[in-house]
């Protein structure tokens, strides 16, 4: 009788402390969650690039000529071309396929000879944390440039 009377208190003690543990277990875990589907919408984002920037590549090589007589030379968020050639058209729907799947995405092809530079660019702005904020990239732009040869 006289063990129980010295072990009134501890086992409220010893409860608030595993309610403490388990809730700082559970908010890491929820973190740890956040986290991930944060930075797997960001890796899908560039492989969303990666696809778009092959589709422009292959359009280019399907259309040699019109690429290397600059048919494809777009800059970044230039006005769409309006004609109806075969590059044209491609550039249209390059671009309107990037601003559909990338969220202010936009694209442009530079050409130096025969050496293409295709860059794709779209906003992380949704994603980033607000103390983590780059001033010179005040939108969170990311960017995947790819260079090939034709």
């Amino acid at each position: 009788m006289n063990s129980r009377k010295r072990q009134q208190g501890s086992s409220l003690i010893e409860v608030l402390v595993a309610v403490l543990i388990t809730a700082t277990g559970v908010i890491g875990a929820a973190a740890l969650q956040l986290n991930s589907v944060k930075y797997n919408q960001t890796a899908g984002h560039r492989s969303t690039a990666v696809f778009l920037a092959n589709d422009i590549n292959d359009r280019m090589r399907a259309n040699r000529d019109g690429a290397t007589a600059g048919s494809y030379d777009r800059a970044m968020q230039a006005t769409l071309p309006n004609g109806d050639s075969i590059a044209d058209t491609d550039i249209q729907e390059w671009v309107n396929e990037i601003r559909r799947r990338l969220p202010s995405g936009d694209g442009s092809v530079a050409r130096n000879n025969n050496t293409f530079t295709v860059t794709i660019q779209w906003s992380e702005a949704r994603l980033a944390d607000s103390r983590l904020q780059d001033n010179d990239n005040p939108n969170n732009l990311e960017s995947f440039v790819f260079v090939t040869e034709l």
